[in-house]
């Protein structure tokens, strides 16, 4: 995942999820992105592991005012956000487990 951070925060009522306890992992997808069901798996497998981490995947196509806002250019596109709901970190394209674990260490 890259250094690329965004003052832009989020919150719930943009998300449709109450925000992580410690961190929360946003996946934006799209219908027929095969590389998002795997980037599916591996956000939820970290979330589960880290307590206080959720995931939350939303429809690119449903959400372009938001798409727009965060410039979102493709799917996946993986924001992980900070307990407070700002952007700490940003990637595009399945990311590996590990760099969704220390993208996580540097929110929490």
């Amino acid at each position: 995942m890259d250094g690329q951070t965004r003052a832009d925060s989020l919150d719930a009522s943009q998300l449709g999820v109450e925000l992580g306890e410690r961190a929360t992992l946003v996946q934006f997808s799209s219908a027929f992105c095969q590389p998002c069901r795997a980037t599916r798996r591996t956000l939820a497998e970290v979330a589960g592991m880290v307590e206080g981490v959720t995931h939350v995947e939303i429809d690119a196509e449903a959400h372009l005012a938001l798409v727009r806002r965060l410039d979102i250019t493709r799917t996946p596109t993986v924001l992980v956000l900070d307990a407070a709901g700002r952007i700490v970190r940003r990637a595009a394209g399945q990311p590996r487990t590990a760099d969704v674990v220390a993208a996580l260490g540097q929110a929490m």
